[in-house]
């Protein structure tokens, strides 16, 4: 009775490793047949930082699993060659079409960034004139112009535009995103000298159409400075109790 027992047990088990030993095989087939169905995708060989212009150089095209491809993976370089990253992009980061975008869609959005009744104008700054580089989209500035100098005569700065709306800086549009943290840690350890500072030439200001002409005269006989206004607002006054 007990060896009929045994043999039963046997059997059944025997069964069970069998099932189970099938069932890994299905699954290791399938994890084959997966691997094997490889697409094509381009990715970053080095970091490209946002607003900048992608080269051929930058890109590199490997084979990555079909099966985890992400829907708008960019699959050609000439897709992407020309294109601006709005974004930063890590190395090895596969290239997504909603972080690329064209020069024509670029100047698209500063148009709808212009108010009703104003205009968009850009004037070129050096380092001074930017207030060291340092103004960044959307703060507010007054516009100042300097005549050059009538021999031995220096006449005085005029105030022409106050707190004007700067809608880009260079070919930035956004103002940049910065780690307090790593700033802090930067400056603690003696490497903020060592960071990468943006330099940019041109700013793009919204303007009046009146004051528009008149920024860019001045710019063609002179000399324009922008005043760079405070981001903070002043505490609000307390209400009046009532007596």
């Amino acid at each position: 009775m007990r060896a009929k027992i045994i043999l039963i047990l046997a059997i059944i088990m025997g069964g069970i490793t069998t099932f189970m030993f099938v069932g890994y095989m299905q699954r290791f087939d399938e994890a084959a047949v997966v691997n094997e169905s490889l697409t094509e995708v381009v990715t970053a060989k080095g970091p490209i930082k946002r607003e900048q212009k992608i080269t051929a150089a930058m890109l590199q095209v490997v084979q990555v699993p079909s099966l985890g491809v992400h829907p708008q993976a960019v699959k050609t370089i000439a897709e992407v060659e020309g294109k601006i990253a709005n974004a930063d992009i890590v190395t090895g980061e596969t290239l997504l079409s909603t972080r690329l975008t064209t020069e024509q869609e670029e100047s698209l959005f500063v148009a709808r960034k212009v108010k009703e009744g104003h205009r968009a104008i850009s004037v070129g700054v050096n380092l001074v004139q930017s207030v060291s580089n340092l103004v960044e989209p959307e703060d507010y500035v007054d516009v100042i112009y300097t005549p050059e100098p009538k021999g031995d005569v220096i006449v005085p700065s005029t105030l022409l535009a106050e707190k004007v709306r700067v809608l880009a800086i260079g070919r930035r549009m956004v103002e940049a995103k910065t780690d307090a943290k790593s700033d802090a840690n930067a400056e603690t350890s003696g490497g903020g000298a060592d960071k990468e500072q943006v330099l940019y030439t041109s700013v793009t200001l919204e303007v009046t159409p009146r004051d528009a002409i008149s920024i860019i005269n001045s710019d063609e006989m002179g000399r324009i400075s922008l005043s760079l206004h405070t981001r903070v607002k002043p505490a609000a006054s307390p209400a009046p109790q009532a007596k």
